[in-house]
């Protein structure tokens, strides 16, 4: 390239403090209606109302970090739905949303991510909006402070979808991204825990899965994301994470492939998966959401259809999933079959966003 392009960065607007609202025990579903007009025979939503819902990834929660771990998706939730309230788009929402959540170091995502067996950091992320069908990933990244801007930086000034290791560290370079040690100390103490546990249970690499099933409590898949709706009627999402703990080097997850871990269409809705990443790349799981809203279900219909699916095909084995979604009508969905699912959602005429660590769980 000839010259330096600077990405533009979107900043986070100060939000009113609010009284928290108490979590309903059901989920709410929103049918928004929308005015549609013709410009040359394409229909253009003007009044769609925006709606966000993230999450902070599946897994097994010590009761310790409850309040860190949900204070932070409501956190992301009031960011993402602010910047759609000033006028952004769903993919500025989602994008800023994630970035909320890699800098919280509660999660497997950015600062505090899980580590290899070999105790470095690879990162993954992907953002994709549903209007184009534009999208992009990256993968293997040492120290970059946000991965989720980096492939907003892939889809918007390169050709490519999907970039990883030292060519994605090198347009990082170009863009000026920041930099960040991802390593904490909660990580390196979680990894001696889980290197210990892989020894006594002399479980060869392969079946990590095996390991983890036997003993969650050392092992929260954070795998973070978020979906979203504008004003527009424009979807997309975005997905973030660190990985499996323990994953051999060069491995690459759900996250950042496209269909799998994130999907977004104007057509059905948008998506976001956390959760074991071979169960959601073996079953396209993403998209497999998005399809389902397209044949009419509800986003919640979406969610547990597609969980039922992997309870039936991936039963057996270590299936542990997490799913969040909007249509294109501003319905929301939510479901899992771990033990949780730490998530958050905000609509226009909520003050405040509600979280909570279950959805609706399949068993």
């Amino acid at each position: 390239m000839d010259h330096l392009i600077k990405f533009k960065s979107y900043r986070k607007s100060q939000l009113d403090a609010c009284q928290p609202c108490r979590l309903n025990t059901r989920l709410k579903f929103w049918e928004q209606k929308s005015n549609v007009s013709s410009n040359q025979g394409e229909k253009v939503v003007t009044t769609r109302k925006p709606v966000i819902v993230v999450h902070g990834g599946a897994g097994n929660r010590s009761p310790e970090h409850d309040n860190p771990w949900l204070e932070g998706v409501k956190k992301a939730a009031k960011t993402g739905f602010d910047v759609m309230l000033n006028g952004g788009s769903a993919l500025d929402a989602v994008v800023e949303a994630v970035a909320v959540l890699e800098d919280e170091g509660v999660y497997n995502a950015g600062y505090g991510s899980a580590l290899t067996i070999e105790k470095t950091v690879e990162m993954e992320a992907s953002v994709m909006e549903g209007k184009n069908l534009k999208a992009g990933a990256v993968g293997l990244l040492r120290d970059i402070r946000n991965p989720v801007r980096l492939a907003r930086i892939v889809m918007e000034h390169t050709d490519h979808v999907f970039v990883v290791g030292e060519g994605a560290e090198k347009l990082a370079k170009l863009f000026n991204l920041e930099r960040r040690n991802h390593i904490t100390e909660l990580r390196l103490k979680y990894y001696e825990q889980q290197k210990q546990a892989l020894l006594e249970g002399k479980i060869e690499l392969p079946k990590l899965a095996e390991l983890v099933k036997n003993h969650p409590e050392l092992f929260d898949l954070e795998t973070v994301g978020a979906v979203a709706l504008d004003k527009r009627g424009n979807v997309a999402a975005a997905t973030s994470t660190g990985g499996f703990p323990l994953k051999l080097p060069g491995r690459i997850g759900d996250s950042p492939l496209i269909g799998c871990g994130t999907y977004a269409d104007n057509r059905s809705g948008a998506c976001s998966a956390t959760g074991v990443g071979e169960i959601a790349i073996r079953l396209c799981l993403a998209k497999t959401v998005c399809n389902y809203m397209e044949s009419g279900k509800t986003a919640q219909e979406s969610v547990e259809t597609a969980l039922r699916l992997v309870n039936e095909r991936m039963a057996g084995t270590y299936n542990s999933m997490g799913l969040i979604a909007v249509s294109v009508k501003g319905d929301i969905g939510a479901a899992h079959n771990s033990k949780h699912l730490c998530w958050a959602y905000l609509t226009p005429n909520m003050r405040e966003p509600e979280a909570a660590l279950t959805a609706k769980i399949l068993k």
